[in-house]
């Protein structure tokens, strides 16, 4: 027998999922993380779930990876020394940057500008000059490169970027580059802007070349020792990992360019979200995945998950590819606070972490947290992962009673304040990707999982109107569940400012051809069957002269037989519905064209049971606790989730438990099970 295993690293826990291919049995462990060295966790959860299911190494055919390694080096400032060697006359280009500041009106009066990866006096101009149509200006001076490389790497620099002006239409200076550095010094860390954005912009290029090489060396540090000891247990399978985009790329493509995988964690969550709801028959749906740190929201709109071109990452945005995901600090272990001059509760963005995490936890934490408010009110079972954690319920309201004593309020009610101000930021986020991009929650499913979200979802849902709630099974290891499902995938662009009404479709859908050929080749190098490819095509456009542009899908079937009037209506109509108004009597403007390249894999057959005759849920009652709603302690039933069957219905208020989450059910709702063991929360009168 062969297994896929999924391994997930978030802030607080570390999630495997471990699938039998012939049968599709499932198994699961769930560890604290390692923020020292997070590969210390992933190994002792890989041997803890071999050992638990007596699981040889060689019989795992692939493990599929989410990581945080190059988020967490942007976050916490631990990212290499980069050298940047760039065209002369642009030295300052990562200086200059972009005139945006922070919000609000006055937000530039406070701001402390960030760094850039790569630092001024690690910064060398090269003489050379590439026009924008492509054609050589000024000749590369390569004895100049010598010696700036030379004096670089003397200086004691860790990582070098080759960023020159207009490479995108010509790179041929940068390989030029990039050969001189690897005669001089094989095997040093090099990132060519053409290569990891061949795209128009020189500051977003320089910028998210740079970052790649910031987080270059530690990423491939970190697989290579996981991949070492990963050969030491005996592990022969593929090894890959999760882009930001929820695709698949290979470790070698990760150690080159892991700035592909920089929000590769939230991306697995959106994947998992989307296989599991399609199965249970919904196509729109909002994900909502409450961790120990943050809450990463994203809106998926016929089966597909909505992709950014753009991404922040600490302070910068930089142009990667990624699932469209919001986040707050909003999370298990965000931390309640009132501040002296406004003297009114906050909660967040401060999080108490995996070490020492909240006060309940027991490790020595002593800040009131959600996590402690929600075992306050009895939303929280007293003890955690199968009863391998136990909590301590006083510490939880001795942390808690802090936030009361501040307010004037008893320990109840402090909690549930901390509770309904969490959930108030959460709508907040999932108002940004929906609301705010002309979309109405009330029509699409809400998919809560993580840890904590199944716990706050039905309280969430009913705030913001989206129903149902669909709470997979074991929901906290969601994310190394799309981990196991995700595809390969890779982008391939190419910038072509045409207006509308100057091109025709023909240069259009030779651009587009060339563009397919090229993700074919990486298909085929990737050793994805024929069967499995699949290509697809878009345009980022914008009206003329604007400074953003909105990605349009197009297919050479349709720009044959409609031309570019389809290309313009289309972009009108997504305008119109992002911001309201669209310019009638201004042409558009093509700027990128793209293929996708997407290789299916075979997707882990997952258990389905088939309808209970009865809806009566008793079977599956195991407690009856006090749990603290709208303003007193009610008598409230506690259900074993293991026990439930398909067609069994339970009403709240009621607490259903599980390995790794608890979901609350609140009064005039009621949570059904579905032949996917899902839990569909919905009012009563539906």
């Amino acid at each position: 027998m062969t297994y896929r295993l999924g391994v997930d690293v978030g802030g607080t826990f570390t999630d495997l999922l471990l699938v039998n291919e012939e049968t599709g049995d499932l198994a699961r462990v769930k560890i604290p993380s390692t923020p020292g060295d997070p590969s210390q966790g992933v190994l002792a959860g890989i041997q803890r779930i071999l050992e638990q299911n007596e699981v040889s190494p060689k019989s795992i055919s692939h493990l599929m990876h989410g990581t945080t390694v190059a988020t967490n080096a942007v976050l916490e400032g631990k990212g290499a020394r980069v050298g940047l060697l760039t065209t002369q006359g642009f030295q300052q280009i990562l200086h200059l940057a972009r005139s945006q500041t922070p919000g609000p009106l006055a937000g530039w009066i406070i701001m402390i500008k960030p760094d850039p990866p790569a630092a001024l006096e690690d910064t060398r101009e090269i003489k050379e000059r590439m026009s924008a149509q492509g054609e050589v200006v000024k000749p590369l001076d390569g004895r100049q490169v010598n010696s700036a490389v030379q004096e670089l790497v003397d200086s004691g620099v860790e990582s070098l970027t080759v960023s020159l002006i207009n490479s995108f239409t010509n790179p041929s200076h940068e390989r030029e580059i990039e050969k001189i550095i690897h005669q001089l010094y094989p095997g040093f860390p090099v990132t060519i802007s053409s290569d990891v954005l061949p795209e128009i912009r020189e500051y977003e290029r320089t910028l998210t070349a740079c970052m790649n090489s910031y987080v270059r060396p530690k990423v491939e540090g970190y697989i290579g020792s996981l991949e070492k000891a990963l050969a030491d247990l005996g592990m022969e399978g593929k090894f890959n990992i999760l882009r930001s985009d929820a695709g698949l790329m290979s470790t070698d493509l990760t150690k080159e360019n892991p700035i592909y995988a920089v929000l590769s964690g939230p991306a697995g969550g959106v994947a998992g979200a989307l296989f599991i709801a399609q199965r249970a028959g919904y196509q729109d749906l909002l994900t909502f995945d409450m961790g120990g740190t943050s809450t990463d929201v994203a809106l998926c709109q016929k089966g597909q998950a909505t992709i950014a071109r753009e991404t922040e990452l600490g302070y910068f945005r930089i142009k990667v590819p990624s699932v469209n995901v919001h986040s707050v600090g909003a999370g298990g272990g965000s931390i309640a606070h009132v501040p002296e001059i406004t003297k009114a509760l906050r909660v967040g963005p401060q999080s108490a972490g995996a070490d020492p995490g909240p006060a309940c936890y027991g490790k020595g934490g002593t800040e009131p947290t959600v996590t402690d408010a929600n075992v306050v009110v009895g939303h929280l079972p007293p003890r955690l992962l199968g009863g391998e954690m136990k909590l301590a319920p006083e510490a939880a309201r001795e942390a808690v009673k802090k936030i009361g004593d501040a307010l004037g309020l008893d320990v109840d009610e402090a909690a549930q304040g901390i509770l309904d101000i969490v959930n108030e930021n959460m709508v907040g986020a999932l108002r940004v990707v929906s609301v705010q991009r002309g979309y109405d929650p009330r029509d699409f499913a809400l998919v809560a999982f993580g840890g904590a979200g199944p716990m706050h979802a039905n309280a969430v849902a009913r705030l913001i109107g989206c129903f149902p709630v669909l709470v997979p099974p074991s929901p906290g290891l969601l994310c190394a569940t799309g981990d196991l499902v995700a595809d390969f995938r890779d982008e391939f662009s190419r910038t072509f400012i045409r207006r509308i009404d100057t091109t025709s479709s023909d240069e259009i859908l030779k651009v587009i051809q060339e563009l397919g050929r090229e993700a074919e080749d990486w298909m085929q190098r990737e050793k994805i069957p024929k069967e499995n490819q699949v290509l697809s095509f878009n345009a980022d456009m914008r009206y003329y002269r604007q400074g953003y542009e909105i990605p349009i899908e197009i297919t050479p079937q349709q720009l044959g037989e409609s031309g570019t009037e389809l290309l313009a209506e289309h972009f009108n109509q997504i305008h119109e519905q992002f911001y309201g108004f669209r310019m009638e009597g201004t042409p558009c403007e093509i700027v990128n064209l793209r293929a996708v390249g997407v290789g299916r894999v075979p997707k882990p057959h997952l258990p389905e049971g088939t309808l209970d005759k009865s809806s009566d849920a008793s079977h599956a009652e195991i407690d009856e606790h006090e749990v603290y709603w709208q303003g007193k302690r009610v008598p409230t039933k506690i259900y074993d989730r293991s026990k439930l069957k398909p067609a069994n219905q339970v009403s709240g208020p009621a607490i259903i438990t599980e390995f790794d989450s608890t979901t609350v059910v609140l009064s005039g709702y009621r949570a059904q099970v579905d032949r996917q063991f899902n839990l569909l929360i919905t009012p009563e009168e539906h």
